[in-house]
């Protein structure tokens, strides 16, 4: 048989020459059909076996090739070519017929286009050749794999656009930042291609980054970040080692320092000034202050508080935490006239220090704070908060029984003036003096009624009356013994017919409206001509209570069916006040256990000898004579209502109608109307009808002549005399006097007089009178007048 032989592709690095090696690949089978082939053709001597196999002049293929021609890849061949076209070459497996193109007859192999290593570095491929005859295989199947050469045609690239970092401020140099990565596409086990150096092409001098881990770091010792916060580094990463020719990628890196606390806080002024009026209510804002501190978040966080000063008892702070300031607020109530500028010392501290950076002096700092006062017209101040007046109810009325102090607390001292809020005593009971403040009674007191009053006096300044305020005075009537005892209520007392002597029948006790600080103690006793031949007694029980006993043995409602036992009640405050209080005390039939059986007023009435229709005709005779009494009032006020003069014209619409609460004209013993229409006449001695005559009444001086006296002395005199008269009754009464005065030349005008006359008056005398008289001349001058 004939041996068939297989050729085994090695290859090495590109740059460098490649080993061929050819191995033979043999089955067991044409192993063992070689030996017994040998044998029997050379008669058992041994046979060398002449190498056969493939063969090709290439065995690698360069990446992303650019020539003109396609590019050659190998040859396949096999010893079984005679070079007379018998043999077909075929290639199957990764990209054969696509990527790798063979020629048939020859075995050259060709890439169709270029091969990108990164997308595939190696292909598998299998070759035969076939008898294009008999289509018989001349040789094995035989694998074989075609590697892609790399080359340096991918930059490299980081794994991030933009990388964010953060370092505190005041690291020290060499503190790591953030680490950067780069990778590259090319083949890291061939070449340089892969190989990658990190440097800095922007951010210097403050960072720095290792050439191999892409490690950035701090460059600059005590990096500030209230100096500069944001800073922006571009890394650069270059493959091929670094060298000239590599590719390069970059990225940037933002850094940020973060805040620590290494600033104190600081005030930008040393002395703060403020006011406040001292109507300033506490608690109110003043003003507000702020230490400066370059730190930010906690850090910057301050705590404000006084440390000193003469205001600080007066005045507080407090810390504002959403702007750190320190708010100067009002603690106590402030007086101009007292004080007028305040100082603080105030202090600011950060709350959280960091102890890193103590050496660097204390985190606090101090400022003075002015205050000063501002004036304001105040209204009153009493000398108190509220008044208490204690006054004995029997205090008499225009007594003083208090006073109440204010004064102007400005500067001015403004006078002031008091006075009682009406609407707090409405029964104007207390007064005020405007001046002085002193108040005192208007009216009686009674302790019983009203134990407490509780009124509001004003105070208002003089010159502003807008400026006033007000106190309550509480007055507390103190009681005195002016109430006497007595019972505490009717008793409807009763003794049968068959009592024995030294029986109870009543307990009795009293009650007082006084109220005395050692409380109340009641005696009781008969009175003393009651006390003679009593047919009861009394027992003090010295409880505030009486008993009412019995004197003797049975008691008859025939003889006396009601007994009246007067008792006075003694109380024992100073000073004592007593009272009689009666007990009626009934007559009653009882039974054997003391029961009351019957009281009836009928069964009283019978001995005396009336009966009830007695009684009935009693009581109607009353009745009649109260009706007839009525009856005669009723027509006397009618004969009152008569006219006064009777005539047979209708004057109604000229009656004048005087009314007069003396006597009337009829009436001449009350006073003479004769003497006052002629003073000259003589004033005799008259007694009054309203005055009942007593022999103790001394007799009137007579008046003596008076001679052209005027009216109004006249009237006077008249007056005098009245209220020096002792006969007068002791309540008021109405004396009418009237006098007319001389004759006038118009006589009188009064139509009732004209009545007496059947002739018409002349009245033309009335035009000589003036203008002021025209209505009249015309209503009686004339003839129309009269036709009028």
């Amino acid at each position: 048989m004939r041996t068939y032989s297989l050729m085994v592709l090695l290859w090495g690095c590109m740059l460098h020459a490649i080993p061929m090696m050819l191995s033979q690949k043999r089955t067991n089978k044409y192993l063992h059909s070689e030996r017994t082939t040998g044998l029997s053709e050379n008669d058992g001597k041994t046979l060398h076996r002449t190498k056969r196999g493939w063969m090709w002049n290439q065995f690698f293929l360069l990446e992303e090739y650019t020539g003109p021609d396609t590019q050659y890849v190998g040859k396949l061949h096999t010893d079984q070519d005679k070079g007379d076209g018998n043999l077909k070459y075929i290639l199957t497996g990764d990209g054969a017929g696509s990527l790798f193109i063979i020629d048939e007859n020859t075995g050259d192999i060709h890439a169709a286009r270029k091969l990108d290593r990164e997308e595939k570095s190696l292909y598998v491929l299998r070759a035969k050749a076939i008898d294009r005859k008999t289509g018989r295989q001349v040789e094995p199947e035989s694998e074989f794999i075609i590697k892609i050469h790399d080359i340096n045609d991918n930059e490299p690239k980081f794994t991030k656009d933009m990388y964010t970092a953060s370092i505190p401020e005041m690291s020290g140099v060499g503190t790591s930042v953030i680490q950067v990565t780069a990778t590259d596409a090319d083949d890291a086990n061939y070449g340089n291609s892969a190989k990658i150096v990190y440097s800095i092409l922007q951010g210097q001098p403050y960072f720095s980054v290792d050439p191999e881990t892409g490690i950035i770091k701090t460059n600059l010792p005590d990096m500030s970040r209230e100096n500069r916060e944001q800073y922006q580094v571009v890394i650069q990463a270059k493959d091929m080692g670094g060298q000239m020719g590599g590719l390069s990628g970059t990225t940037t890196v933002n850094i940020t320092l973060t805040d620590v606390n290494d600033n104190p806080p600081r005030f930008p002024q040393s002395t703060y000034l403020f006011s406040s009026p001292e109507s300033a209510p506490p608690g109110t804002p003043l003003g507000r202050i702020k230490a400066n501190d370059p730190d930010v978040g906690e850090n910057a966080e301050t705590e404000y508080s006084i440390s000193s000063g003469d205001g600080s008892d007066m005045f507080d702070i407090i810390t504002d935490k959403d702007t750190q300031e320190g708010i100067i607020t009002v603690k106590k109530q402030l007086d101009f006239e007292n004080k007028m500028l305040y100082t603080l010392r105030v202090e600011a501290t950060n709350t959280h220090p960091d102890p890193r950076f103590l050496q660097l002096g204390p985190f606090k700092d101090t400022a003075l704070v002015k205050i000063s006062v501002e004036d304001i017209d105040e209204p009153p101040v009493f000398s108190k908060t509220s008044y208490l007046i204690e006054v004995d109810e029997d205090v008499k009325e225009g007594n003083i029984i208090g006073q109440v102090v204010a004064q102007d607390p400005d500067i001015t001292k403004n006078a002031i003036k008091y006075s009682v809020d009406r609407h707090t005593d409405l029964d104007r009971i207390f007064n005020i003096h405007s001046g002085n403040g002193s108040l005192f009674i208007s009216k009686p007191l009674d302790r019983e009624e009203t134990p407490w009053h509780n009124i509001t006096v004003i105070a208002t300044e003089i010159n502003n009356p807008k400026q006033s305020s007000q106190i309550p005075v509480f007055i507390r009537i103190l009681d005195i013994n002016d109430h006497a005892p007595e019972f505490v209520k009717y008793y409807e007392t009763f003794v049968c017919e068959n009592a024995k002597a030294g029986q109870l029948i009543q307990t009795v006790s009293a009650v007082d409206k006084d109220e005395p600080a050692r409380g109340h103690k009641f005696f009781f006793e008969l009175v003393p001509e009651f006390a003679i031949h009593p047919n009861f007694s009394i027992v003090d029980n010295k409880d505030n209570t009486a008993g009412i006993m019995t004197r003797r043995n049975g008691y008859s409602r025939s003889k006396m069916s009601t007994y009246l036992l007067p008792i006075i009640i003694f109380d024992n405050d100073y000073p004592i006040q007593s009272s009689t209080g009666t007990l009626t005390i009934r007559v009653c039939a009882c039974d054997s256990r003391g029961n009351m059986q019957s009281c009836n007023a009928e069964a009283l009435l019978l001995p005396a000898g009336l009966s009830t229709g007695a009684l009935i005709a009693i009581l109607l005779c009353i009745l009649i004579l109260l009706v007839l009494v009525v009856l005669f009032a009723a027509l006397k006020r009618q004969r009152k209502k008569e006219p006064l003069i009777i005539s047979k014209d209708d004057v109604r619409d000229n009656i004048v109608t005087y009314n007069d609460e003396g006597g009337g004209e009829e009436d001449t013993q009350a006073f003479d109307i004769g003497t006052l229409r002629n003073p000259e006449a003589r004033e005799e001695s008259k007694m009054r009808r309203d005055v009942i005559p007593d022999t103790i009444f001394q007799i009137r001086r007579t008046v003596p002549i008076w001679e052209n006296i005027d009216v109004q002395d006249f009237i006077h005199r008249r007056l005098k005399e009245n209220d020096l008269d002792p006969s007068a009754p002791p309540y008021d009464s109405l004396a009418t006097y009237a006098y007319e005065g001389n004759d006038s030349i118009a006589n009188s005008l009064s139509s009732l007089e004209s009545l007496t006359t059947d002739g018409n008056q002349d009245y033309d005398y009335l035009s000589d009178w003036g203008p002021r008289f025209k209505k009249l001349a015309d209503m009686y001058g004339g003839e129309e007048s009269d036709r009028d």
